[in-house]
């Protein structure tokens, strides 16, 4: 059973565990696997390795008012 990734990923839970987990600087990570340094840090200082909701925190409502 593998992991449903959506088309925009750049990394998956065994990569962002392998980032959380090593000791390796930013710059050699990011060469290592391909990604941005900067995705390597967001990886870094994140507590899991899943992957957040990207829409908003809270929903608009979809109920049309009179006004």
């Amino acid at each position: 059973m593998g992991q449903v990734l959506h088309r925009s990923v750049t990394t998956t839970e065994a990569v962002r565990r392998a980032i959380q987990h090593s000791q390796e600087s930013m710059r050699a990570l990011a060469r290592r696997h391909g990604i941005n340094p900067k995705t390597v840090a967001k990886w870094k200082k994140r507590e899991s390795t899943a992957d957040r909701r990207t829409g908003p925190t809270v929903p608009r409502s979809t109920v049309l008012s009179i006004g």
